[in-house]
């Protein structure tokens, strides 16, 4: 698809979209910002093709499993999609050493299936990461990461035999978009998180994918940093057109 198709085609989404009059959420605290409230507007698609989620995405949409969902908070607008330029981007010094540090780390590739090795690995890896919000149960893990539509794939990273991390993403028409990432935390001297991204970037280009989406940017959010060091990168506007991002201080970006 041209980009002036690809332009127009997102413009009739965007109305249709409004047209649906979507009902927002009831607030919850925001899982990035202290002291805001989040909302959010969904869809569940009949059938969430390639195409269609790669015009979602430029909607500022996410998905989670059948559903697609985007923040519509009151007051805030500092969710951004921001996306990987794959056919420029330049690792850093410190990407390069992680990089090479991996050397030994295998990724096989497959439709997302759910196992007890890698529940396991998700309830370690919640249990030293996260603040609790996630239960870890075996129905959160098979349904949050596994119940997906045909374009979702699986990479596991592999040490001599030993499983290193796991990753959902999703393979949009000229896109690869992250959905999800987690590691043994006994592991994290391998910077697993930097390199997942370093091996979504080479996937990306072997598929001919000119961009990689990693998913909201939010200035201010010190979870959301590391999305910046990837560059050069792009972020979705107020007016729903992406721009270069470029790192400011304290680890917020300007469009």
């Amino acid at each position: 698809m041209t980009a002036g198709a690809h332009d127009a085609a997102r413009g009739r989404l965007a109305r249709l979209v409004d047209a649906l009059g979507l009902e927002p959420s009831r607030p919850a605290p925001c899982p990035y910002l202290p002291g805001r409230d989040s909302r959010l507007v969904a869809l569940r698609p009949n059938r969430l093709t390639p195409r269609l989620y790669g015009l979602l995405l430029d909607l500022n949409f996410r998905r989670l499993s059948d559903l697609v969902y985007r923040p519509q908070c009151d007051g805030c607008r500092e969710c951004r999609q921001l996306r990987v330029d794959t056919r420029r981007f330049r690792p850093t010094r410190s990407q390069r050493r992680c990089w090479k540090r991996n050397a030994d780390v295998a990724a096989e590739v497959a439709r997302p299936a759910a196992s007890q090795e890698k529940h396991e690995l998700y309830r370690r890896y919640l249990e030293a990461r996260h603040d609790g919000s996630m239960s870890g149960s075996w129905d959160e893990f098979a349904e949050f990461l596994h119940a997906a539509p045909e374009m979702t794939r699986e990479v596991v990273f592999r040490a001599a035999g030993r499983i290193v991390g796991a990753g959902v993403f999703d393979v949009a028409a000229d896109a690869l978009s992250a959905v999800y990432f987690y590691f043994d935390p006994e592991l994290g001297f391998r910077s697993p998180g930097t390199f997942n991204v370093l091996w979504l970037v080479a996937e990306a280009r072997r598929r001919g994918c000119p961009w990689l989406y990693l998913g909201y940017y939010v200035a201010g959010s010190p979870r959301m940093a590391y999305k910046a060091g990837f560059h050069p990168h792009e972020l979705l506007g107020d007016d729903g057109r992406f721009r270069p991002g470029r790192a400011r201080s304290g680890g917020r970006i300007e469009a």
